[in-house]
C-alpha cells in the first residue's frame, strides 16, 4: 500500500457502460483514497481511438480499451503497453442500419458507408473483420467519423452514414425504441477489453498499477456475485432489467495478468488482413509488459 503522504495523482479513462462499473463503484467506495491514490476516472464516449490518443499526448496514463484498439496502438503509436486483460468475454458487436432504411438484410451492407467513432477505434476495426469475415473487400469501405455513439444516431438518420457497429447491449434501448434495426452480429474470438499503459507511467509506478487493478477486480468479483447486480445496471446505463441481466450472464472480468498470447496473434493477423497493420511484428507480444508482482 502507498503511504498517503507520497500519494500520485492517476488518470484512468474508460467508455461509459457498464463494463466499467467495478471502477466506478471502488470510486465511491474511495477504495483508492483509502489507499493514498488519487484515481481521476474520466469517460470518453469515443472510445478506444479516443483513449489511446490520450495516452498518446500524456492526458490518460491509463485507459480500459478494445483489445484490438489496444493492440494496434501498441505495435504503431508511442509505446503504450497492454498489462492486463481487463474482460475476457468477447464482445458481440451490433450491426446496425436506421429503422427506415432500405437495408433489409445483412448482404446489403456491402459497400454501404459505416459511421465510425474515428480511426483505428473498435467501430472502425470490427467492421473491417466483419467485412472480411463475409467475403466482402474491406478495401472498398467507405467511412465516415461520427465522433460517438450520439454522432452515429444523428448520421443514421440523415443518411450521411447507412451501417453502424455497436456494443449490443449498449444500443438495445435504440433498437427497442424503433431508432435503430439490428440486422446482423459480430462476435469477435478475443478478449473484450484490456488496460493499456502510457510507457513512462508504466516504468515509474508499476506497482501502482498492480494495485489499483487488484482493488478494481476484488469489485468486479463482487458486482458479478451480487443478487441485485441487474436492477443496478439497468438503473445506471438505461437498459431494460432483463437486459442487464442477460448482459450479466456472459460478461467475464478478468482475474489474472497472464499475457494472452494466442488472442494477440489473432489479433495482428485480422490487423494484417484488414490492410490496417503494415509492419507485422514477430512476435505479437511485443505489444504486452508484464507487470511486477505484489
Amino acid at each position: 500500500m502507498i503511504n498517503k503522504e507520497s500519494a500520485i495523482t492517476v488518470r484512468v479513462g474508460g467508455v461509459p457502460e457498464h463494463f466499467n462499473l467495478p471502477w466506478r463503484l471502488a470510486l465511491e467506495d474511495g477504495a483508492f483514497a483509502g489507499r493514498g491514490i488519487d484515481l481521476l476516472y474520466e469517460d470518453f464516449p469515443g472510445g478506444t481511438g479516443a483513449m489511446t490518443a490520450a495516452l498518446n499526448d500524456g492526458s490518460l496514463d491509463m485507459a480500459l480499451v478494445l483489445t484490438e484498439g489496444a493492440v494496434l496502438d501498441s505495435l504503431t503509436g508511442n509505446g503504450n503497453r497492454l498489462v492486463k486483460v481487463y474482460v475476457e468475454s468477447p464482445l458481440t458487436w451490433g450491426i446496425h442500419v436506421a429503422a427506415g432504411s432500405d437495408i433489409e438484410s445483412i448482404e446489403q451492407i456491402e459497400n454501404r458507408p459505416v459511421a465510425i467513432s474515428r480511426y483505428g477505434s473498435g467501430s472502425h476495426l470490427i467492421a473491417i473483420v466483419d467485412a472480411m469475415e463475409r467475403g466482402f473487400d474491406a478495401g472498398d469501405m467507405h467511412f465516415v467519423v461520427v465522433d460517438n455513439l450520439a454522432g452515429a444516431r444523428e448520421a443514421l438518420a440523415s443518411g450521411k452514414a447507412e451501417v453502424f457497429l455497436w456494443e449490443k447491449h449498449m444500443t438495445q434501448p435504440l433498437v427497442d425504441a424503433g431508432e435503430f434495426r439490428r440486422v446482423g452480429e459480430r462476435a469477435v474470438p478475443w478478449p473484450a477489453f484490456v488496460v493499456s499503459v502510457r510507457p513512462a507511467f508504466l516504468e515509474e509506478y508499476g506497482r501502482v498499477i498492480r494495485e489499483i487493478l487488484d482493488v478494481v477486480g476484488q469489485y468486479a468479483t463482487t458486482l458479478a456475485e451480487d443478487p441485485d447486480a441487474a436492477a443496478l445496471i439497468s438503473e445506471r446505463y438505461g437498459i431494460s432489467l432483463p437486459d442487464a441481466a442477460a448482459w450479466l450472464e456472459t460478461v467475464r472480468w478478468h482475474h489474472d495478468y497472464a499475457c494472452p498470447a494466442g488472442a494477440l496473434a489473432r489479433i495482428v493477423e485480422a490487423l494484417r488482413l484488414g490492410g490496417v497493420l503494415d509492419e507485422v511484428p514477430a512476435d505479437p507480444g511485443d505489444a504486452w509488459s508484464n507487470l511486477p508482482e505484489p
